[in-house]
This record gives C-alpha cells, structure tokens and sequence, in this order.
C-alpha cells in the first residue's frame, strides 16, 4: 500500500482536537491541586450551611481561590459515616469564613499554583500551532496535484511544458517517409538558428505552422524532432488544455502563455490537436461555446494582434483541418499549411528501415515486400507492425524477427487476431467456395490488384480472406479499375449461387454488398461515370458538422434521385452478371481450388495464379516495381 501523508495528516487532526480538550481537562489547576482528595459525591451551597448548622461538617478545604471547596462530614442517614463531598461556592462569600470559625470546623486553603497556568498556556498554544502546521503541510502537497486546493489561485496559468533546450532525443534524421513536410520545417529551424540568412533579402519569419494529415502520420514527432533540431526554447501544449468549466479560465491561460514565451523569444510553441480549441466560432445549435469561443478569439488576438509577436513560431497539429475557424487559417497566424499525408512506398520503406535499427531481423526478411505490401499504413501503422512481429517472435521463442512473423504481423494489424480454423463441413467448403469466387474474378479481370493469398483461417469478424495488393501507387483510379473491383467483390456471391443455387446463398457477402453499393453511387454521384454525364452531384463532406447543415437539403430533384438509383443498380447488375459469367466458365478450377483450400487452408497467390493458368489464360497485369 502506498504511504499518503494526507491520509496520515486528516486522521491525526480530530485525534488531536479530541486530546486536546481532555488534556486541558486533566491539567487544569483544580483538578491538578484537587487530585489528592477529588470527591465524588457533589453538595449544593444551601445543603452545605445546613450540615454547617447542625454540626456535621468536621473539615473544609478550599481550592481554586476559594471557589471550590471539598467537605468531609457526617452522613445520619449512613449512620453517621464519614463522606467526601464537593461544593461549589460563589465566587464571593465572605460570611464563610467567619461561619466556619463560629462553628469550629477546622478548614485550610490552598492557594493556586503557577505550573497550572503554565500548562494551560501550552495548551492553548499547541493545538493551533498543530492544526496550522498540519494544514499547511497538507495545501503544500496539494500544490503537486491538478486541480488540488492549493492550485486554487492558479486556474489562469498556463499548463505548457517548458524547456529551455527542449531533449527530446528526436532529429530529423530519425523522421523518415515525409520528406516534403521535414523540409518545410527545416527551414524554420534554419531561421531560428540562423536569421540572418533570411532578414538579409528582406524574408520574415513565419508566425505559424499549422500541420495537417491523418492519425499516425508523424505530426507530433515533427514537433519533437522541431525541439530537438532547434536548440531554443520550447512550449507545448495541447488544445484541450486551455479549455474549462469557468469562463475566461482558457482565455487567461492564453495570455499567460504567450507572456511567458515573449520572455523566452527566440521560442516556439507547440499545440497539439488545436481543433479542441480552434474550431469555427458561430458553429452549432443555438449558438456556440462562449469559453471556447473567447478562448480562441486571445489566441487569434496573441498570434497577429496589435501588439503582435516577434521571434516566436507557433506549430499547430490536427487531423481536422475541416472544423478550424477562417480567421485561424489566414497569413499572417497559420503562413504555411503542411500536408503530412500516408508515405508512398519509398518512404515506408524509409520508415521500416528506422524502426527496425532496434529490432533482429532474419537475413530472409526483405523490408522492399513489406514496403510494398502496405499501402496506405501511415509511420504509425508500420511502428505497431514491427513491434506485432517482435512480439510473436518471442512468443515462438525465436532469436530474430522471420518472415513469416511479418506475414502474420501485417494479417493481425490488417483483418485482426486468428481465430480457431474450421472443421471440415458444410459451412467450410462454403466459404472456400465464396473466397475463391472472389480470387477467381480478380485473377482474370486485366484492370483487377493481383491475388497476395486466399486463407480459410478465421481472423477478426472474417471468416475467411482473399488479400489483394495493388500493383502499384494509386493516386488515380480509372474507370475500368473501380468496376473491376466492383465485380471482385460480387464474385463471393456469385460463386455461392452457382453452386449452391440461389435458395442457398448466405449473408456472408453482406459486407460486400455494402462496398458495391457505395462505390457504384460515387462513380453516379462525384465521379461522372454514368449516363447521367460528368455531374458531381453529391459533396465529399457526408457528415453534419456542429449544425452548419443541420438541414439537410438535396442538390438535385426528386427526378435526377430516381435516375441516380438507377444507374446504381445497372452497375451492380452488370458487374455481377460478369462475375456470374467468370465463375461459370471456370467451374473446374474453382473446384480444384477449393478441394486444395480445403486441405491446405492457405494459398498463395503465384501458386493460385498457376494453377489458373494450366486451365484458361491468365491476363498480365502491370507489375510495379518502385525505384528504392
């Protein structure tokens, strides 16, 4: 169990509260003089000169500067048993004394003694200095954590990590496959190092950098390796941070941020994820959120305002560059907009090459393959592959990274975890007959990716995969390509019904269904390719943002909507007339392969496209072959 002083110190204060008054109870002057002959037995003033008037008392002591006295008497009703009793005297009774001489009890006093006033000094002195003491222990601590009482007073201070030289233990030399955004900032590295160069021809340093591209692309390890390279001054924040509950809370951290860093200038800030705070302001139902809003409107005031800012260079990150307010965007705040999009394959093979300095790599692993059997992973996505790979490499107990465990990596990173393979039966030579349907229809279409492999191994929801690899980088897709891929993905279906017949068809090809559907309505829709002509008749922006377009309208009449659909559906049913037609005329070797899926659960595509070829021709597709 973790040792916590606040725990300790909150027990420890009702403790001593508690002590204290049983302290000061058991030191008080008449107890500590009244120790000796404490009574227990109490007696009012009026029963006391009653027992005084008829001669029972025999002794009196007087304590506490006579205001207290203990009595011993006589009791008849004990048969005359000699008792203690205590009673409590005015505070002036001057006829006592003379009473008690009168009677001739025999009676003392006990003046007060001075240890009592000391005690009781110390004891209205030492629970203060206790409770004080042990309350501000408890804020100092308190200090270290967000949010906590004593940061009470700090709400307005900005919460950005600060760095004189910013070690972040990242150059550019270890950012690979963005080579047009590393040059981009160098530049900026350049001018903060060495102005001069620049100031000479009359150039100016940009305010801002804002850093635009997908999830997993490297924006923040630019900013890391910006800190590395620059040697000045480095802030970074995340844009979530300047927004609270309390209005103006964001704006004063804002201020507070840049007061810091003017101080600092030469410097650069870094936000991450600036949308949280960015965001366009107006923008939604009813109005917007007034803290985010004026928190934005300091940070546009800070980056060009009247006073403006000299030598500080502002980095921003965000995958959302869709939502960001105008005003932000403009020159003069954001100068300069950075794509870091999803490396081609020379650069994940540049990034493959970097993530692997610290892994052992078989001698039969060639990063080339892996580079180009990755699209569209982003640095991101081939970091987690090579770890996924080192990963089952110590699991299988191997001393380095093989090929094999890069296949199953990327299978694992791609589809998900392997499941249990099937048993022999029904449901199994099905989904062999449905994979093959799709690797079948995609060998002998020209315009088609080339079969990599058909499995029968469950991985993820998947029951079974057919993986194809695009044959080269595509930018742009043609026509004859998209219509292609719209038949590859109907060939699972039709294989099905060509077998099985048309009452035995699954919803296996569900998934399927739904690309198609998709992708035949973009080629009406934004791509021109129908009948209807080159209209673009729907935007690429699908989704209500903060409810700009809340009301959802048509850019098309109720006419051009049923020629849409229509269109649609002849794409579909043309390309799955064509993969009917495939799966028919090659039945034999659709046999063969599923007999031989059966039993091996895993064929690769060189040998599926062999032993197409011993039954039909083949035709060649372009091989693409990047110049590493």
């Amino acid at each position: 169990m973790k040792f916590s002083w606040r725990v300790l110190i909150l027990w420890t204060l009702p403790a001593l509260v508690i002590g204290f008054f049983l302290w000061q109870g058991a030191f008080s002057p008449a107890a500590g003089e009244m120790g000796k002959n404490a009574a227990s037995t109490r007696m009012t003033y009026g029963r006391f000169l009653e027992y005084l008037d008829t001669n029972r008392v025999l002794s009196v002591d007087l304590y506490d500067g006579g205001r207290t006295a203990i009595v011993q008497a006589i009791d008849p009703e004990l048969d005359n048993q000699r008792q203690l009793l205590r009673v409590d005297l005015p505070g002036y009774a001057p006829e006592l004394i003379s009473k008690l001489r009168e009677t001739g009890v025999s009676f003392d006093s006990h003046p007060v003694r001075n240890e009592g006033v000391i005690w009781g000094l110390l004891g209205n002195l030492l629970f203060p200095i206790l409770l004080l003491a042990g309350l501000f222990f408890l804020f100092r601590r308190s200090n270290n954590i967000p949010g906590g009482p004593g940061q009470a007073m700090n709400f307005g201070k900005s919460r950005a990590r600060f760095q004189m030289e910013a070690k972040t233990g990242i150059l550019f030399d270890d950012v690979a496959g963005i080579e047009e955004a590393k040059e981009e900032l160098q530049e900026v590295v350049t001018f903060l190092k060495q102005p001069e160069r620049f100031t000479a021809v009359g150039a100016r340093i940009p305010k801002g950098v804002l850093l635009v591209g997908p999830p997993g692309t490297g924006k923040t390890l630019l900013a890391k390796a910006i800190a590395g390279e620059a040697g000045v001054p480095f802030f970074s924040i995340s844009g979530s941070e300047f927004v609270e509950m309390f209005v103006g809370v964001g704006a004063s951290r804002v201020r507070d941020l840049f007061k810091k860093a003017k101080e600092s200038a030469p410097c650069i800030i870094f936000i991450d994820e600036i949308d949280a705070v960015g965001r366009q302001r107006g923008a939604g139902i009813g109005g917007g959120n007034d803290e985010r809003e004026q928190t934005l409107n300091q940070l546009l005031t800070e980056m060009d305002g009247f006073e403006g800012n000299t030598g500080i260079i502002i980095i921003a990150a965000t995958n959302r560059p869709d939502v960001l307010d105008i005003a932000l965007l403009r020159p003069g705040r954001f100068d300069r907009q950075v794509t870091v999009d999803a490396p081609d394959v020379k650069g994940r093979l540049s990034i493959l090459q970097v993530h692997a300095r610290n892994k052992k790599l078989h001698s039969e692993v060639l990063l080339e393959g892996i580079a180009r059997r990755t699209p569209g992973f982003t640095g991101a996505d081939l970091a987690n592959l090579l770890n996924e790979a080192a990963i089952l490499t110590a699991r299988r107990r191997k001393d380095a990274i093989g090929m094999l465990e890069m296949n199953d990596a990327i299978d694992r990173v791609v589809a998900g975890m392997e499941g249990t393979p099937l048993v022999d039966s029904k449901s199994k030579r099905l989904i062999a007959y449905h994979e093959i349907g799709h690797a079948i229809v995609g060998t002998l279409l020209q315009s088609h990716d080339p079969v990599q492999k058909v499995t029968l191994i469950p991985r993820g929801q998947a029951q079974g995969l057919t993986w194809f690899t695009p044959s080269e980088e595509q930018s742009l897709i043609s026509r004859a390509q998209l219509l292609a891929r719209i038949t590859g993905a109907l060939g699972g279906r039709a294989a099905e019904e060509i077998v099985f017949g048309n009452s035995e068809v699954t919803t296996g090809a569900g998934g399927d269904l739904q690309q198609v559907t998709a992708l035949a309505r973009q080629m009406v829709t934004r791509f021109g390719m129908s009948d209807l002509g080159p209209l673009s008749l729907e935007s690429q922006q699908g989704e209500v943002f903060l409810g700009r377009d809340w009301m959802t309208r048509t850019e098309y009449s109720e006419e051009i909507a049923s020629r849409v659909d229509t269109q649609v559906r002849a794409i579909v049913e043309h390309c799955y007339n064509d993969a009917l037609r495939i799966i028919q005329e090659n039945r034999t070797v659709i046999d063969r392969l599923v007999d031989l899926l059966i039993e091996k659960e895993t064929i690769d595509g060189e040998e599926f496209r062999q032993i197409v070829a011993e039954y039909t021709h083949v035709p060649e597709k372009q091989q693409f072959v990047p110049s590493l």
